[in-house]
């Protein structure tokens, strides 16, 4: 009797793991659906190899993408991982005009750096110390 209740309760868990999974990839293949469908052109995307892009047109199972100014590429439609959405750019930081001065300061440039010792002889002085 022990024993018909373990093997109840085994595949009662093996059930219910495989309902779960079957409604994960349900979800799953409705969101690819949805990101299909809203690839149009001028639409930014991330192919799944981390290229972005511009969508410059669209067929059945390819699409165009503009990779930079005047050239394009022919993809399949599934390599699309994900439409990018543009990342808003602070005005007051975009219009900050900076010289060569700026840049200098901001790498550290112009400053004394002081040397660094090292106590320790160097590679080619312990080199002819064991020849």
């Amino acid at each position: 009797m022990q024993n018909l209740a373990l093997m109840v309760l085994m595949f009662g868990a093996i059930g219910v793991m495989m309902v779960f999974s079957s409604r994960n990839k349900k979800k799953q293949a409705i969101r690819a659906k949805e990101l299909q469908e809203s690839i149009v052109p001028g639409t930014r995307v991330m192919t799944t190899s981390g290229m972005h892009a511009t969508v410059t047109a669209v067929a059945d199972d390819t699409i165009e993408l503009e990779i930079s100014p005047g050239i394009y590429t022919t993809w399949v439609r599934a390599a699309v991982r994900e439409i990018v959405v543009p990342v808003a750019v602070d005005e007051e930081f975009a219009a900050t005009d900076f010289d060569d001065a700026d840049y200098a300061e901001l790498s550290g440039q112009g400053q004394e750096i002081e040397a660094i010792h090292d106590d320790r002889p160097s590679l080619e002085k312990r080199s002819n110390d064991v020849n």
